[in-house]
């Protein structure tokens, strides 16, 4: 399996974590566990190079197992929240746990040249398609952009109530707010960036939480509900089943 990342254009960031390329060019179906991020994801597929469908994932909130066949191509788009108002315009609620297909030609995606150019020039093509989605007219709703920046650098760990008070914005409306576009509530979200956050620690062998949990048995109680396994199972990653455990730098 071959993969990378690139980072998007500065501008960007507030709505996308990362590019990303996973190539199977091996004569076997690779089978992996993915599990949930906190993020959702424009994926392009492709067989032999060649562009065969581009889907949309909601947020998955437990984790989903995928097949990728042999002499086949993703190159993912990872967003964050903040994308769903100011690049989809639209609600990701009903995709919970799923996804659904796109045009062939969303966003002009079929016009890029995912093969024959080397990855800056790539990450600059995607830069310009997406940055053109953005309406430089509309103003970014500032509590929006300030709660996602306040969620991602917390890793979630802080309570409802504090994430309200920080954004000036009532904990009800947060909630419908979520509720609304993303299917599910901050409180939960803030759980998937929490086990999402313990990845790196896991990896690393170290299986107790660096999180804020009550203590062990509540992170493990956690991180069964999203991943399906204990923090031993996912510190082994037999035969490298969890991607974003496999995918983690060795330090």
């Amino acid at each position: 399996m071959d993969y990378y990342q690139l980072s998007p254009d500065d501008f960007l960031k507030d709505f996308i974590r990362c590019y990303w390329w996973l190539d199977n060019s091996t004569d076997q179906d690779l089978k992996f566990s993915i599990l949930p991020d906190g993020c959702f994801d424009l994926i392009i597929s492709f067989q032999n190079y060649q562009q065969d469908h581009i889907s949309l994932s909601g947020i998955y909130s437990k984790k989903t197992e995928v097949t990728i066949q042999p002499n086949t191509q993703l190159f993912g788009i990872q967003f964050r929240l903040l994308a769903v108002d100011y690049l989809f315009k639209d609600k990701i609620a009903s995709m919970l746990n799923s996804q659904k297909n796109l045009r062939d030609d969303y966003w002009g995606l079929d016009e890029v040249s995912f093969f024959d150019t080397d990855t800056e020039e790539l990450a600059n093509q995607l830069n310009e398609k997406i940055c053109a989605e953005i309406n430089s007219k509309i103003e970014i709703d500032t509590r929006k952009q300030k709660l996602f920046k306040l969620l991602y650098q917390t890793k979630g760990n802080e309570t409802t109530d504090f994430y309200a008070e920080q954004v000036f914005w009532s904990r009800r409306q947060i909630t419908r707010y979520f509720q609304n576009r993303f299917g599910l509530s901050l409180k939960a979200y803030c759980n998937i960036l929490k086990c999402s956050a313990s990845f790196k620690h896991l990896k690393k062998g170290q299986l107790y939480p660096e999180q804020n949990y009550f203590d062990q048995s509540h992170f493990i109680k956690s991180l069964k509900k999203h991943t399906g396994n204990t923090p031993k199972d996912l510190f082994e990653n037999k035969n490298d089943r969890f991607l974003q455990l496999t995918i983690i730098p060795k330090k």
